[in-house]
């Protein structure tokens, strides 16, 4: 029995960075450590990974956001999981459900508060969750990020919070 592939695309952000202490700011890898992780994970499924950029999500560019598009067209995988920066998450994941052609896949942005090698980050928590998830949903486009899903129309960040919520919801939940 072959199995079931997911592909990656890396675009950096905070899950794939490091914290650099004089200047008080995370700044992404020169190349990303997530292949190395989640390869350690020894999970029961094949991951394909590409590697489309390595910048804070506020640098994510039109070019950036057409490649990514592009990698998903020619890919032969169905699933796949978008590591990206918080600040503009749910503006490329509009742009892909806007611009996307292919129709048959399946695909979860994902990231993180807090760089994966922090000791309390929420990065490893939101990976593994979004390659649980990827196995249940339904072709589309989602933002897995706190323990939920959500549609790119629905999710803003709370910036000063930390966390995404839905627009429809009256106020955060605890």
């Amino acid at each position: 029995m072959e199995k079931e592939t997911i592909h990656f695309i890396l675009t950096g952000g905070t899950i794939d960075s490091y914290y650099d202490a004089p200047n008080d700011t995370v700044k992404p890898f020169k190349k990303s450590v997530l292949p190395d992780y989640l390869k350690g994970l020894k999970l029961n499924t094949k991951l394909v990974f590409t590697e489309v950029c390595m910048k804070d999500s506020r640098q994510i560019n039109s070019e950036d956001r057409k490649n990514i598009a592009e990698i998903i067209e020619k890919s032969p995988e169905k699933r796949f999981i978008i590591t990206h920066g918080t600040y503009t998450m749910p503006d490329t994941a509009r742009h892909l459900e806007a611009n996307l052609k292919r129709k048959d896949a399946t695909v979860i942005f994902t990231g993180s508060m807090a760089p994966i090698d922090f000791p309390k980050t929420d990065s490893t928590f939101n990976l593994g969750y979004s390659l649980a998830e990827i196995q249940n949903l339904n072709h589309g486009i989602y933002i897995c990020m706190n323990g939920k899903i959500f549609s790119p129309k629905e999710t803003i960040k709370l910036v000063a919070e930390g966390i995404f919520v839905s627009i429809f919801s009256d106020k955060k939940k605890n």
